[in-house]
């Protein structure tokens, strides 16, 4: 009897929106100039106290147009910008990339806490309980980005959000690649999303504590496009090969033992040494948490690797959407570099209550 082997699954292509601008280039051009993307907030625009912060140069009517944006939140635009740009860059197979076999996951934290936080505040504050904007309701809703997105582009596949905090990209890069290996879709388009708002910051100033009160929030969506290697049209180049993902939960003291035996058992279950890894990416959580994690690193794979690739702090926090930016990071600097061809590359990310992940790859070129 023989049993069947799901296909590997590869990515193909990638694009961003971040603080650098709409668009995979804009990413890589921000990453090549090292421009820096952190300002000033406008206090009277968000609500907040004076502070800095990596914003996106976005508006969602401006971008995506009047017909249907009127109610769509910031995270909502975001995302359905970030999908739209990968979709329409040049050369796509949008009839493999949309319809009834394609799939979209995800990643956020809890979706837009403005939206649901604007909209329970109306309940209480109105007549009556049931005095809200109806139009507003969709907003408040964790997965109404991911649903966004499908209605925008004809995604008829699984459509999926995954709500895993720091470590909400790595989980669903894995969760996209069961997809594949199921053969529920044949096509994932991995997407992950977070926004600036008055209320994301206040919960993050309430919860981060003492440990890291000037780290900047960043915002912005990435998404990536998961096939299954069989499937890849030819004119698509495999841009990274998904080795293996692993991942732990674990707090306080045993976070950095838990997080070293992921690193360790993902390399292990990809058939790679430690020190074969040419570029390595920390989610650099903000505080003790993202030292631990370059500490890992570093232990494991030496300290050239993680100089290979931008720290993802560069954009600011973008919490949820950091793996995503990691691996797009990565694919740009790969892009730039030949030597970088056949190279495995390890990507990490660190939540604060206790998800742990790590995916390896190998990049574009091999054989």
């Amino acid at each position: 009897m023989t049993t069947a082997v799901a296909p590997r699954a590869v990515i193909t292509g990638w694009s961003a929106v971040s603080p650098y601008g709409i668009g995979a280039e804009a990413l890589a051009e921000g990453l090549r100039t090292s421009r820096s993307t952190v300002a000033p907030v406008d206090t009277a625009r968000w609500k907040v106290p004076g502070s800095r912060a990596h914003l996106v140069p976005f508006e969602t009517r401006e971008v995506l147009g009047k017909k249907g944006t009127r109610s769509m939140d910031r995270v909502t635009g975001l995302a359905v910008a970030a999908v739209g740009s990968l979709l329409e860059r040049p050369g796509a197979v949008r009839e493999a990339e949309t319809g009834e076999r394609a799939a979209l996951v995800l990643a956020t934290t809890t979706g837009s806490a403005a939206s649901m936080m604007d909209f329970t505040r109306s309940s209480l504050v109105g007549d009556r309980p049931y005095d809200v904007d109806p139009a507003v309701m969709p907003n408040a809703v964790m997965n109404c980005a991911a649903g966004q997105c499908a209605i925008w582009y004809g995604i008829k596949g699984p459509n999926t959000t995954l709500a895993g905090g720091r470590a909400a990209s790595l989980l669903s890069l894995n969760y996209a690649t069961r997809l594949l290996g199921s053969g529920r879709a044949d096509s994932v388009l991995l997407a992950a999303a977070e926004e600036y708002s008055a209320a994301r910051y206040w919960l993050e100033r309430h919860s981060r504590g003492a440990e890291a009160p000037g780290v900047a929030l960043g915002e912005g969506a990435a998404v990536l496009l998961v096939q299954p290697a069989d499937g890849v049209a030819p004119e698509h180049p495999v841009l990274a090969e998904i080795l293996a993902v692993r991942t732990r939960v674990a707090t306080g003291a045993q976070v950095r033992p838990a997080l070293e035996a992921c690193v360790r058992s993902a390399l292990e279950a990809a058939g790679v040494r430690p020190r074969e890894v040419w570029a390595a990416g920390a989610g650099d959580a903000p505080g003790r948490l993202g030292h631990l994690e370059r500490e890992v690193l570093t232990e494991v794979c030496g300290p050239e690797a993680l100089d290979r690739v931008p720290a993802v702090s560069r954009i600011g926090d973008v919490s949820a959407a950091s793996g995503a930016f990691q691996i797009a990071m990565l694919l740009a600097t790969a892009e730039a570099d030949a030597e970088s061809a056949g190279q495995v590359a390890v990507v990490t990310s660190a939540d604060r209550d206790g998800s742990l992940a790590c995916a390896v790859l190998r990049l574009g070129g091999s054989s």
